[in-house]
C-alpha cells in the first residue's frame, strides 16, 4: 500500500521508518529539516547548550575549592556555529536511516487534496496518511509581542542576552532560564500562575534554591507589555531585557482542516490507534497535543504506522516519564489512574548520594534530592521525583515498573551498579521494602 508521512519529527520520522521496516511503500515528506522541532529548534539544542553550562558550573565549583584556577571564555557564536554543525550530520544520518528501509524522502511544502498530497506541484495518491507536523512556539496576544523571542530564536542571537525575562512558568522556561543565567545573563521568569507546577513542593524549592539560585522568579504575575528592550508587568513594574516566550505551543494543524475534525483547541482528534475521523489517516506528535515529549510522538508514530500496516495497536499513556535538562537534571512520573487519600499513602524522601557527577556536591550540600509517594495498601510506586545526575535514566526504568504494575516485593532481587547516584534504589530496597 502507499503511504504518505508529512513531517519528519519524532512522530513522523520513526512512523514511516516503522512502515519501511514492515515492508510498506513509504514516503516522507518534510517541510524543513528532517527530526523537526527535537532536533533543529528544541530539545536537542537545550541539551547542547546545557552540556555547556553544566561544564561552566563544575568549572566554577573546581575553582571556588582552590584545586583548579581557570578562567572560562565562552564563544556563544561558536557554541552556535558547532551546533548547527552538529544538526547537519545528524540530519543525514536520520535521511540515510529512513533511505535504508526503502522509503522516499521529499523536501517541500505538503497540501492535502481529497485522497491525494500535493507538493512541489505534484500530486501523490495514498492508500493511508499519516499527519505529523509538530506544534510551534504560541505567542499570547500580548501588545508588542512582535519583539519577543522563542525557542525557534535560540540559534539566530548573536551573543549572551545581558539581561533576559522569560514569560511562561514551565519546563521550557526553567530550562532556557537555567541556560542564560548559567551564561551570565540576568533573568526574570514571569508566571502568570505557578512555576514548575509539575513538581512537588520540595522539589520545586531544591531547583530554585540549589539549581537556578540567581533566577528570579516571579509567580501569579502578567506581561501587559513587550518592549524591544523590556517587559512590563501587571502590576507596573518595568524589567529591563529582552523578552522570550515560553508559554506553549500550538499545533501546525492547518494543513488539516476540512480534511479531519479537530478538537477545540485546533489540535488532531485522533482515537487510541492514532487514527482520525477519517478511516486512513492517521495523526501523532505535538499536532494531536496531550504531552509533547518526543519519546511520546516516537511512540504514537510507531503506533500509527503498525495500524497503517494492519498491525492492531493501541496507544498508553500511562506513567509517561519527564524530565528538567537543568545544570542537574530533574525527573518525575506520576501514576495519574491513582488518587490516594492521605492514609493510603506514605512518602520518603531523601537527599542525593555520592557517585559520578554528584561527588563534588558534598561539601557544598547539593547532591540532589529524591521523594517517593507509595501506595501502602498495595505495595506499589505512585509518584517519584528526583534530582541527580542519573535521574533521567533511574526514573525512566522505575516508570517502567509503574506502567507494568509490578510490586515492590519484585524489585527487591535488582542488583544496583556502584558508584551511582540513584537515590530511588536506596529508597525502595533500604528504607521501604
Amino acid at each position: 500500500m502507499r503511504n504518505i508521512v508529512i513531517g519528519s519529527g519524532p512522530a513522523g520520522r520513526l512512523g514511516s521508518m516503522e512502515l519501511g521496516k514492515l515492508g510498506e511503500d513509504v514516503t516522507l515528506i518534510e517541510k524543513n529539516h528532517i527530526a523537526g522541532t527535537c532536533l533543529n529548534e528544541g530539545c536537542m539544542v537545550v541539551c547542547a547548550l546545557t552540556d555547556i553550562t553544566k561544564f561552566i558550573d563544575a568549572n566554577k565549583r573546581f575553582n571556588n575549592y582552590g584545586f583548579i584556577k581557570s578562567q572560562l571564555d565562552i564563544s556563544y557564536e561558536k557554541i552556535v556555529e558547532k551546533i548547527i554543525e552538529t544538526q547537519e550530520k545528524l540530519r543525514a544520518l536520520n535521511q540515510m536511516e529512513n533511505e535504508s528501509v526503502g522509503n522516499t524522502v521529499i523536501y517541500g511544502e505538503a497540501e492535502i487534496d481529497g485522497k491525494n498530497v500535493i507538493v512541489n506541484n505534484e500530486t501523490l495518491e495514498y492508500d493511508n496518511l499519516l499527519i505529523a507536523t509538530g506544534a510551534r512556539p504560541f505567542i499570547p496576544n500580548i501588545k508588542g509581542s512582535e519583539f519577543g523571542l522563542t525557542n525557534k530564536d535560540i540559534l539566530k542571537l548573536d551573543d549572551v542576552p545581558q539581561k533576559l525575562n522569560i514569560i511562561g512558568g514551565g519546563i521550557i522556561a526553567a530550562e532556557i532560564a537555567n541556560i542564560y543565567a548559567t551564561l551570565g545573563s540576568e533573568v526574570n521568569v514571569i508566571a502568570r500562575s505557578e512555576f514548575l507546577k509539575e513538581l512537588g513542593e520540595n522539589t520545586k524549592k531544591y531547583v530554585l534554591e540549589k539549581i537556578i539560585p540567581d533566577v528570579n522568579v516571579m509567580e501569579h504575575t502578567n506581561v501587559s507589555e513587550v518592549f524591544k528592550d523590556k517587559v512590563l508587568t501587571d502590576n507596573g513594574e518595568e524589567l529591563e531585557g529582552t523578552a522570550f516566550f515560553a508559554t506553549g505551543r500550538v499545533p501546525n494543524s492547518e494543513i488539516a482542516e476540512g480534511v479531519v475534525e479537530l478538537n477545540e483547541d485546533k489540535t488532531i482528534k485522533v482515537n487510541e490507534m492514532m487514527q482520525t475521523s477519517v478511516e486512513n489517516i492517521y495523526a501523532a506528535g505535538d499536532v494531536t497535543g496531550g504531552y509533547q515529549l518526543t519519546p511520546v510522538a516516537r511512540m504514537e508514530g510507531i503506533t500509527a504506522a503498525r495500524n497503517m500496516a494492519n498491525y492492531s495497536n493501541k496507544v498508553s499513556y500511562h506513567c509517561i516519564p519527564q524530565t528538567l535538562s537543568l545544570n542537574t537534571e530533574v525527573s518525575f512520573v506520576e501514576n495519574e489512574k491513582s488518587d490516594l487519600s492521605d492514609d493510603e499513602k506514605a512518602t520518603i524522601a531523601i537527599p542525593g548520594i555520592a557517585g559520578p557527577g554528584a561527588f563534588w556536591k558534598i561539601l557544598s550540600g547539593d547532591t540532589g534530592y529524591c521523594e517517593i509517594e507509595f501506595d501502602k495498601n498495595n505495595n506499589k510506586i505512585n509518584k517519584i521525583n528526583s534530582i541527580s545526575p542519573s535521574s533521567t535514566s533511574d526514573v525512566a526504568y522505575l516508570s517502567y515498573l509503574m506502567r507494568m504494575d509490578y510490586d515492590l516485593d519484585d524489585y527487591g532481587e535488582f542488583l544496583e551498579i556502584h558508584p551511582s547516584t540513584d537515590t530511588n534504589y536506596k529508597i525502595i530496597k533500604n528504607l521501604w521494602l
